[in-house]
């Protein structure tokens, strides 16, 4: 995944966090929605495995 569609989906997560997820989506849907195939799939697997940083929750890993 590239360094900067890492950086939106980290940015989103602390977003979502704080309770502004109308400030979260801007941040993350670009680079959703213009990641190829392969970065889609890498954001999949980095969305799974990192819920607990949009909830805020420890994750159980």
């Amino acid at each position: 995944m590239r360094p900067s569609t890492l950086r939106a989906l980290q940015r989103a997560a602390e977003l979502t966090r704080q309770n502004h997820f109308a400030e979260a989506l801007p941040v993350a849907e670009p680079v959703i929605l213009t990641a190829d195939d392969q970065e889609g799939a890498e954001i999949r697997r980095w969305l799974i495995e990192h819920t607990a940083d949009f909830t805020g929750e420890k994750g159980t890993n």
